[in-house]
């Protein structure tokens, strides 16, 4: 049996993820400390990180964003890949919090693919069959690159369920790794929701 180096990865990452952290079911009193706003900044430029600018694309309508166009609202960035199980767990508990808050216009989630062996066809394919209404996109190498090294490397393995939270000041505040309930976000986001 030949085994590749993709199959060695996805075990390898399977494995990891079988020992990621416990579903996240009670939220502290208070939003965890956010993660410097000015990480990752340029010189000059507001406190946001660069990769705030950087185009995606939304691959179930085709459309282009960046993190910047939503200024002033609650992002959750997820970072999953399609093969990861406990990121379809993670998506069903977004799913159920956006249901829960009747899908506020103000809460925008954000699923971002960061496998670099997946592409924006296959993603279109795996969003439209989960059926969850928010963007899907294929994280570009710099996206990547800027999770892992301005918030953890765990936000380049998806088992983890790695979510950051992004105010409406686009602080980024990183969630805890491991499948978060949708009881567990709708308390964790109450206070930025309110602000």
């Amino acid at each position: 049996m030949r085994i590749t180096g993709r199959t060695l990865l996805i075990v390898t990452t399977l494995l990891l993820g079988a020992c990621a952290a416990p579903l996240a079911t009670s939220a502290p009193s208070q939003p965890a400390a956010p993660a410097s706003p000015a990480a990752g900044a340029s010189a000059g430029s507001s406190a946001t990180p660069d990769w705030y600018g950087i185009e995606l694309t939304d691959v179930r309508t085709g459309r282009p964003f960046t993190i910047n166009d939503f200024a002033g609202k609650v992002v959750l960035v997820e970072a999953m890949a399609e093969w990861c199980p406990t990121c379809i767990e993670q998506q069903r508990e977004v799913g159920k919090l956006h249901e829960q808050l009747a899908n506020p216009d103000d809460l925008v989630s954000i699923s971002l693919d960061i496998d670099i062996n997946e592409d924006g066809p296959s993603l279109k394919t795996y969003a439209e069959a989960l059926g969850h209404d928010w963007r899907y996109a294929v994280a570009p190498l710099d996206v990547a690159r800027a999770l892992g090294n301005l918030y953890s490397a765990e936000y380049l393995n998806p088992p983890y369920s790695p979510i950051l939270l992004i105010d409406r000041d686009g602080v980024a505040t990183s969630l805890p790794y491991g499948v978060k309930t949708a009881d567990y976000l709708q308390t964790t986001l109450a206070p930025y929701l309110s602000h």
